[in-house]
């Protein structure tokens, strides 16, 4: 739609999406670090406003490069509200909680990724693309306005003042950690190996004969699904099952979701499919999650953004990686050696992620 509009080549149009996804994971780390010290739900409200205002402009944009620039300027600050907002879980929230308060976190933002996938399109159809950026600056500017009233009841743990010094030193809490080695390298091999294959289901559908674009993207949003129940399972597991062995599972879950996916079952068969692969993955990647929180006390909104950034980095990463197995060992061989990464990943979290003392 927006190639037609603005007279452009549809490949040229799809640079809308690195536009937003680069500077989001490149940003990430310096987002962490103002949070830290200029105030997380301070942060949150400013970076909510910008992507509001952003859209708008973006509804209005009449040149190609003023949409790009818009979409660049949303991904700078679109990293200082959901990474900001599981730091600020871990502020408010006991570590023995903890894993609750963050299901229920992501819980929320996938049912958002969900209905905004599945609400854009009919929007689009109704309205044009200009209109989804006009609703979503619109109803971006009522959430900023009511989430400013609501954050002034919340109390944080003040920022700290903010020096040179006090910056390295918080970067060097969260590597003198070992785990943090262990979080962020696994979350970049989960997004290669598991969202770096979402362009391609598509593709993998054409193998089996079908065609519709709709039936892809309804696979997609079912991995979203088994992401929701898990966040809705997460209390009777952890109450019933190690931490140590829900990593394990996690990864166990995923990988058979991604050697079913490359036997290229009925597309029917396969809604059960991405389901179950939706929730290993948010299984494995909630249990990571619960560590980042716990890199550093006093820098956990940079913990969280560089969590963040090594995703989103694996993301970028991810369809390359496909791309090339699939041009050079096909499908199958590629995505049999994706499940074995996603398995060490549980295995190798399961062994290595351990609690400190509760604090």
């Amino acid at each position: 739609m927006i190639a037609d509009d603005l007279a452009i080549d549809v490949k040229t149009a799809a640079l809308l999406s690195s536009a937003f996804t680069f500077p989001y994971a490149l940003v990430q780390p310096a987002l962490g670090v103002t949070g830290d010290f200029f105030g997380k739900t301070r942060l949150m409200n400013l970076c909510l406003l910008v992507v509001a205002l952003s859209a708008l402009v973006c509804a209005v944009a009449m040149s190609f490069s003023l949409l790009l620039a818009m979409r660049v300027a949303a991904g700078l600050v679109a990293g200082g509200i959901f990474p900001v907002a599981m730091a600020l879980t871990g502020d408010l929230v006991p570590v023995h909680q903890r894993q609750v308060a963050i299901s229920r976190l992501l819980a929320v933002a996938l049912t958002g990724n969900l209905v905004g996938s599945s609400i854009a399109g009919v929007i689009g159809d109704m309205f044009g693309w200009r209109g989804v950026f006009a609703i979503l600056g619109s109803f971006g500017l009522i959430v900023t306005i009511v989430a400013f009233f609501a954050f002034r009841g919340v109390a944080t743990p003040p920022p700290a003042p903010f020096h040179r010094a006090a910056v390295m030193a918080n970067f060097r809490s969260i590597f003198a950690d070992p785990r943090a080695k262990v979080c962020f390298t696994s979350v970049f091999f989960e997004a290669v190996f598991i969202h770096g294959l979402f362009p391609y289901v598509a593709l993998l559908l054409l193998a089996i004969g079908e065609t519709r674009a709709s039936i892809a993207g309804l696979l997609i949003a079912t991995f979203a699904v088994g992401g929701v129940f898990y966040s809705l399972s997460v209390p009777v597991l952890i109450s019933r099952v190690r931490e140590q062995h829900l990593m394990v599972a996690g990864g166990a879950l995923a990988a058979t979701g991604l050697i079913l996916i490359a036997l290229l079952l009925p597309w029917m068969w396969q809604i059960a499919v991405y389901a179950l692969f939706g929730f290993g993955f948010y299984l494995l990647h909630s249990c990571i999650q619960v560590h980042v929180t716990e890199l550093s006390q006093t820098a956990r909104g940079a913990a969280a953004s560089l969590h963040s950034s090594f995703f989103y980095l694996g993301q970028a990463v991810g369809p390359v990686v496909y791309g090339y197995g699939f041009a050079h060992g096909g499908p199958e061989p590629s995505i049999f050696v994706g499940a074995a990464v996603v398995m060490t990943v549980g295995l190798v979290c399961s062994r290595l992620l351990r609690h400190r003392a509760a604090y």
